[in-house]
């Protein structure tokens, strides 16, 4: 690899075999910046939840719920606003580090004090952070490679996608791990939970990330990023910035905001993660291990387990169907795979369901592997869906509004955590399994709606999917 990025006159790096050196600095940025999120993520229903003198603050089981699916929704939402301030203003990179510090203030304000006030103050200040941060990063990763470099693009994503996972795949270990063992402790037979501490490990997961991309930018990136490129007269690709889009263009972007629809509906059943799948892990599956109690957040890092594993491999599953003579699957076929795979997911948990009840309690505790097997489903489903949709909107998006359609892309998964709460929440009226049968069917008749869909999807990105 050469030491420094190769940029051609567009502003692309130079195709070549390799992948650029830039992907992995992206990769490392990410590393960090989703080791902060999800070790946040998975204490944040459990922390709410648990009473004050164990550690928590006490909120009932529905309003946590609700609590967490407008936080992780506004997350989503933000990077509307950060995406059209990078574009026209700030360029990404400064978009970047102004996400990353204000992210890690956020997870020191969690830190700081077992309070609501200190709560809501550092959920605040991580929804804005993730609107500068987010969109921004997932387009310089696009940005790395010529538009017409589809099949390498799409690679180039799936490897992005290893960094996100495998900083969830370690943050729900160590903040576990800090939190009941580390700094848990017993006073007169009551458990307290040392959550603060992981919070804290997050901000310092999020301030390490920081600094290796601000010393490592300009080596790797060379000036990709440095400028707004929505405001200027001429865009990289010679297009001028204030011309209307072309019919071509609008269909391009009318796919973007199809493919979206369809990926709200996945997100808000994959999102159970974080809300009723943590909660029914807690208290209805068995946890013990050799006489161990596995901690309760440990099961989050499941997903990013299997994604580091299986991400390479279909990496190169695309790769090599890319040249073949039948040619890869298209971007809505492999959507809609993740879709149905997600919906069977959900269908093989019902026999742990149907063991263990959806009372308050359970008399008999269902074994893991049923949670292990859930988990990998909803990895390869996302694996189908979650890095192709970014590569989708990096190879459709105008140049002008890159960023822009990145936030509406995130944006869907705003909507989807919103809806997400909604049904975690009805787990407490109508039960675990009548919601997990409702999430598995429908998004089973979406991924099999969108594959009907597919070749006319093809058709109106002008061939680009």
């Amino acid at each position: 690899m050469e030491a420094t990025a190769n940029i051609d006159q567009d502003g692309h790096v130079a195709k070549k075999k390799k992948h650029p050196p830039g992907l992995y600095l992206l990769f490392f940025t990410e590393l960090w910046e989703r080791f902060s999120y999800y070790g946040m993520r998975a204490l944040l229903v459990l922390y709410l939840t648990k009473s004050l003198v164990s550690g928590g603050l006490a909120v009932e089981t529905s309003t946590a719920y609700w609590i967490y699916s407008i936080f992780t929704g506004a997350v989503y939402f933000t990077p509307l606003i950060g995406g059209y301030l990078s574009d026209r203003y700030l360029g990404r990179r400064l978009a970047i580090t102004m996400g990353g510090i204000t992210i890690a203030l956020g997870n020191v304000a969690l830190f700081s004090s077992q309070s609501k006030t200190a709560f809501f103050l550092g959920l605040a200040l991580l929804i804005i952070g993730n609107g500068f941060f987010k969109p921004n990063i997932s387009t310089l990763v696009g940005e790395l490679y010529p538009a017409t470099d589809s099949a390498r693009k799409d690679a180039a994503f799936t490897i992005f996608y290893m960094g996100i996972n495998i900083g969830a795949f370690f943050s729900p270990l160590v903040v576990g791990y800090l939190s009941d063992d580390l700094f848990k402790t017993t006073v007169n037979g009551v458990e307290q939970f040392g959550y603060r501490y992981g919070f804290l490990a997050s901000a310092i997961g999020m301030i390490i990330g920081q600094i290796i991309f601000n010393l490592l930018a300009t080596k790797y990136l060379g000036t990709l990023g440095t400028k707004p490129v929505g405001k200027q007269g001429v865009s990289r690709a010679g297009v001028q910035a204030k011309q209307p889009l072309s019919p071509v263009e609008k269909k391009r972007v009318s796919v973007i905001f199809i493919l979206t629809f369809f990926v709200i509906f996945f997100m808000a059943g994959f999102e159970q993660a974080g809300s009723s799948l943590t909660i029914y892990a807690d208290k209805f599956i068995d946890r013990t291990m050799f006489g161990w109690t596995v901690p309760t957040a440990w099961f989050q890092s499941l997903n990013p387990l299997f994604i580091v594993i299986f991400a390479p491999i279909l990496s190169l599953v695309w790769v090599k169907l890319a040249k073949s003579k039948r040619g890869d699957f298209s971007t809505p076929t492999k959507m809609a795979l993740g879709l149905i795979l997600l919906g069977l997911g959900f269908a093989v948990l019902m026999p742990a369901l149907l063991q263990t009840g959806t009372g308050d309690t359970a008399v008999v505790k269902a074994n893991m592997i049923y949670m292990v097997l859930l988990y990998f489903l909803h990895t390869i489903g996302e694996l189908c869906l979650q890095p192709i949709g970014l590569s989708m909107v990096s190879k459709l998006a105008p140049v002008k509004l890159a960023s822009l359609m990145m936030g509406v892309w995130l944006a869907g998964s705003g909507v989807a955590n919103l809806l997400g709460g909604q049904l975690a929440s009805t787990t407490e009226s109508l039960g675990y399994f009548k919601v997990f049968i409702i999430i598995g069917s429908i998004t089973l008749v979406l991924g099999l709606i969108l594959l009907t869909l597919s070749k006319k999807l093809v058709k109106m990105s002008d061939g680009r999917l």
